[in-house]
């Protein structure tokens, strides 16, 4: 049997479905509880977005009304065929977002007053 004139489909094939990270929802749940300090179950996932390269965006509410913005690297297919299962997924990073709207008409940072309750001490610290 002659592979040759499929070989660079099926490159073409392993490639492609090698971007995408391998990380389930129970992992990413357990990296999210781990960055904003909650348990699992007491806060909900949504806005999941998956780069090429395996990051992964999404958004994070809690059952009291905080909201974060977090991202992480999970091992693509590619990149664990190639180390033999071996690749970790990174720790979340989740940024604190304020309830209010920044001037651009999203979230802001929870460490930057969006002006309505600016004092000294804050403006000392370059929070507003």
């Amino acid at each position: 049997m002659n592979l040759r004139p499929i070989a660079p489909l099926l490159t073409a094939l392993a490639l492609l479905t090698g971007c995408a990270a391998t990380i389930d929802q129970t992992g990413l749940e357990q990296r999210t509880a781990q960055a904003i300090g909650r348990s699992v179950g007491e806060f909900d996932i949504s806005d999941r977005a998956e780069e090429t390269g395996g990051r992964i965006n999404y958004t994070v509410h809690t059952r009291d009304g905080v909201a974060y913005r977090c991202y992480l690297y999970g091992a693509t297919g590619f990149q664990k065929a190639m180390s033999f299962g071996q690749t970790p997924h990174s720790d979340a990073i989740c940024t604190a977002m304020t309830g209010g709207q920044s001037k651009r008409g999203s979230l802001a940072p929870a460490g930057q007053s969006t002006g309505a309750a600016c004092n000294a001490l804050l403006r000392a610290a370059g929070r507003c």
